[in-house]
C-alpha cells in the first residue's frame, strides 16, 4: 500500500524549483522520476502555462493519508495560495493513485478523478511506467490514446531535469 503516483506542476514563480521542491520532499521514497513537460492550464485557462511531471515514491512506512500530508506540506512550502479552483498555483501535488487503495473521501480521492483526462499526467506517466493501469480505468496508454489529438500534442517535452 505504500507505492504511489504523484503529479506536480507549478505555474508561479520560480516553477521548475518548486516541482524539485517537491521532489525532494518525498525523497528517498523517490523510484522514478519523468522528465519536465508544459502544458496549458487546464480548467481556467487565463493563467501562465505549467510545468508538469509525476514522481512514482515507495515507502512501506506511509499509507495514502500520509502521502496527501507530504504532498500537502510541500504546497504550503511553496506558499500555494487557494484562491481560485483550477487557478494559478506555485505548486500543486496531487496523489493520483495509491497502489490497492481506492478512496471516495472528498479530501482525497483515489484514484484521482481527473486523471483519465490529463495528458499532463498520462504522459510522464506512461514514459516511467510504459505499462502503468489506472484502477477502474485500465491502462494508461488505451486512455491517451483516447484523448484528442490536441490534449496529446499540447504536452510539450521541455529540456528541464529534476
Amino acid at each position: 500500500m505504500s507505492r504511489a503516483l504523484l503529479s506536480l506542476g507549478s505555474n508561479l514563480g520560480d516553477r521548475l524549483a518548486y516541482l524539485r521542491s517537491a521532489v525532494d520532499a518525498v525523497r528517498p521514497a523517490v523510484v522514478a522520476v519523468s522528465s519536465v513537460y508544459e502544458t496549458k492550464a487546464w480548467g481556467v485557462e487565463d493563467q501562465p502555462d505549467f510545468l508538469n511531471a509525476v514522481v512514482l515514491v515507495d515507502d512501506p512506512a506511509r499509507d495514502h493519508w500520509d502521502w496527501l500530508r507530504t504532498g500537502q506540506a510541500a504546497e504550503q512550502a511553496a506558499e500555494r495560495v487557494r484562491e481560485l479552483r483550477w487557478g494559478p498555483r506555485t505548486l500543486d501535488v496531487d496523489i493520483v493513485t495509491v497502489d490497492g487503495v481506492r478512496s471516495d473521501d472528498p479530501q482525497l480521492l483515489l484514484p484521482h478523478p481527473g486523471t483519465p483526462e490529463r495528458a499532463s499526467v498520462l504522459i510522464p506517466w506512461l514514459e516511467i511506467e510504459p505499462d502503468a493501469v489506472l484502477p477502474g480505468h485500465g491502462p494508461v496508454a488505451d486512455l491517451l490514446a483516447a484523448r484528442p489529438a490536441s490534449d496529446r500534442d499540447s504536452v510539450r517535452l521541455t529540456h528541464f531535469v529534476l
